[in-house]
Parts: C-alpha cells; structure tokens; sequence
C-alpha cells in the first residue's frame, strides 16, 4: 500500500507542499490527497483588487494538477485525530473520515476581530474570497462622498485603503492605524507611504485604537468617532482552530510548533506549514503570517518529509526575509528592503517600478504553486521501504 500523505488545505503553502511532493516521490510510493473546501486556486494576496471589482484570473486545480498524481478532495476539515492519525471531513456526500501516515497541516489562517465589540458583526473582512466579495458587493452600492474606514495599519490595511481610494476616488476613504503611519518602515518608505496617501486623498488617523464598531461608525480610544458608511477590518490573523482542539503541542493562539524542518515537536508524522506553524526564523524570532514566511516553509517541508521518506538528506536552507511588496493601488507600490530577521534598512524601491515589481511577486507566487519544483525536472525518488497498509514508511528521525 502507497504511503499515505494527506496535504490540508490548498493555499499558496498547502498547493506547493502537495505539488513539490508528487515531484519528489513516486507515485507508486506515495498517494498524495490534498483536501480544500473550493476547487480552485485563491490568490489571497490580491483580496483588496477582488473587493474594488477587478475580476482575478481563474485557476482551477484540476488544471494545476493535471498529471501530477495529485488526487484532489473537495471538503470541508472538521477535526484531526492525531492519535488515531485520521482527519474529519464533511463533503457532498455528508461527513467522513480520512487516514493517513503523513499529514501537511496547512489550513491557515482567517480574520480577527481581535474582541472588539461590533467588529464581527458590522465589519467587512478580506482575508478571503467570500469577505472579499461582500465587501464588493457593499462597496458597488456607496454613494459618492460616503466615509470608509480602514482599520489597521499593517499591509493588509495600507494596501486596501490605497485599492479603494484609487478605484473609488468619490468616496471618502481614511485609514485609523495603532502607531504612526508605516511606523516600521525606513524613512524613505514613510516619506512615499505619505505621499501616496496624500495624492489619493486617504485621511490618516495615526494613533487611533478602534475599540467599538457600529453599523455607521467606529469608536476609538480616545472617546472619539469617526464616521463609516462601511468599515474594513485588517487588524491580524487568527489561525484555523482545528489544531487547538487536538493533541498536539500548540501555541496559545494555535499555531503547532514545530522544528526547523516544519515537523511538530510532538507529533513526528505532522509538519505545518505556512500561518498554521510556529517556526522560528533568523534571530529566534517567530516568522510573521504571510505569503513570505508561508511559501519557504511549504518548500522545507516537502523537502523534508521527501528526504525521510527516501533518505536523502534534509534541507538546511535557512528561512529568512529579504523585502516586504506593498501595493498602493495599480500604479504605485513600495518594497521595503530588510534584514533577515525582517527589519526595514534604509533602502526601498518606490513609485511605478515598485508596483510592477510586486505585481511580479503576486505573478510569481502563483507560478510557484502551479510549478512548485521552479521549472527544475522531477527527480521521483524510491522509498526506503515499502509501507504496510495502515502504518507508515519507517524513516529516520
């Protein structure tokens, strides 16, 4: 019997993982399932674009995976048993049940509302496509003049504010941040930041906690409020609670902590990869969620678990950060370079150059899942020893 892998979750980290692994092993070896709730590809970085109306390429995974060996389960995961080493789906056909001797854990992360009183009921959210589309949706039928109210002022907010505020000039749009504007930028990339803000008439609200949301404003630290026809929220990421209702040794936000090759501390058959891992980066510092820190450690893991499995020898690419690809609407951008442990130097790459320097990230992030070897030839590699049915390959640790 084949060695049983079942990938969860086909984000950029899930579809990269499963994909690198049908190239590195053969499929008489290993019978790879990747398990997902929708039957194609989302681009998750270019949420904002999909909620000011721009229609996103379709990718389809029975296109992307089309002769890789890679069988495709369309289902929702509602529960690991990592004793017992089966996952708990729901699909068309009602709930089921499916085994494994290797699990990828890459179900990600969504939106966090972060506690405050309204958010969840009254904000809108792009984390993913179905918030993506409300917000759409909601923005299609705003008035010109009307007050929109980005929160948070990470890159998520900076590049929804600059999306809207081009697509949607008539609307007032502003931007209530924690901190100072780009606080952790360079000052070269704070000086463009502003400037860009100032040129697509985005007030900025440094300084200003949100701490309640209402269906036509939001409250803030200070006592004030400002007004909102519609408010977006990108304040953080919580990570897929699946985990956290298992056995595995996991954060107190639930992300599995895992080793340098993505394997969990507890659990040897388990690797999580991308939002849904605690790995540490340059420094000991933790690796931020983000397509950045995802991708490599998709790439770690598949490696990882192909060397176990085959015997070679295990990647020791160390994971690091080189820039941070902001996107300031279409025709703008910002790519702040940094050191490896991800803070800002005082080099940055801004105006159109950069925006069609991150549109070439976004491209490029998407290639990688659909050619998840970089173009390089399959090289299908044995298994040590072949699987008994219901028990894994037996690998060194």
């Amino acid at each position: 019997m084949p060695h049983r892998i079942v990938v969860l979750g086909a984000g950029y980290t899930g579809a990269f993982a499963a994909g690198r692994l049908a190239r590195r092993l053969r499929r008489e070896d290993a019978a790879i399932t990747l398990v997902n709730a929708e039957p194609d590809f989302v681009e998750r970085v270019r949420m904002h674009q999909l909620a000011v109306g721009q229609d996103l390429e379709p990718r389809p995974f029975s296109e992307m995976f089309a002769g890789t060996g890679v069988e495709l389960r369309l289902a929702e995961v509602t529960g690991v048993d990592v004793d017992r080493s089966t996952v708990a789906l729901v699909d068309a056909n009602g709930a089921g049940e499916l085994e494994y001797d290797t699990l990828v854990y890459a179900l990600g992360s969504g939106w966090h509302d972060q506690g405050v009183p309204g958010a969840a009921e009254h904000a809108h959210e792009i984390a993913a496509r179905p918030g993506a589309l409300r917000l759409r949706e909601r923005l299609a039928r705003l008035d010109a003049g009307q007050p929109v109210v980005v929160v948070g002022g990470g890159l998520t907010g900076l590049e929804a504010a600059a999306e809207i505020a081009e697509a949607r000039p008539d609307l007032d749009v502003a931007l209530a941040a924690r901190g100072a504007l780009g606080d952790w930028l360079s000052p070269k990339g704070r000086r463009h930041l502003r400037r860009v803000f100032d040129e697509l008439g985005i007030t900025v609200h440094e300084h200003a906690a949100v701490v309640g949301v209402e269906a036509d404003r939001v409250a803030t630290a200070d006592g004030g409020s400002l007004p909102a026809a519609v408010t977006v929220w990108t304040t953080g990421f919580a990570v897929h609670p699946v985990a956290k209702a298992t056995t595995l040794e996991v954060t107190d936000t639930g992300q599995i902590v895992v080793d340098g090759t993505m394997r969990s501390v507890s659990h040897p058959d388990v690797y999580a990869v991308g939002d849904a891992a605690m790995a540490m980066g340059p420094g000991g510092k933790p690796l931020r969620m983000s397509c950045a820190s995802g991708t490599p450690t998709a790439w770690q893991a598949a490696d990882a678990i192909a060397a176990r499995l085959a015997g070679g020898k295990l990647p020791k690419v160390p994971l690091r950060y080189f820039n941070q690809c902001i996107s300031l609407g279409r025709k703008e951008g910002l790519i702040q370079y940094v050191t490896a442990d991800d803070r800002a130097v005082r080099a940055a790459l801004t105006g159109r150059l950069a925006a069609v320097y991150k549109e070439l990230v976004c491209k490029g992030a998407a290639w990688a899942v659909a050619n998840p070897t970089l173009g390089m030839p399959a090289r299908r590699r044995r298994l040590m020893e072949p699987a008994k049915a219901g028990s894994p390959v037996k690998a060194p640790a």
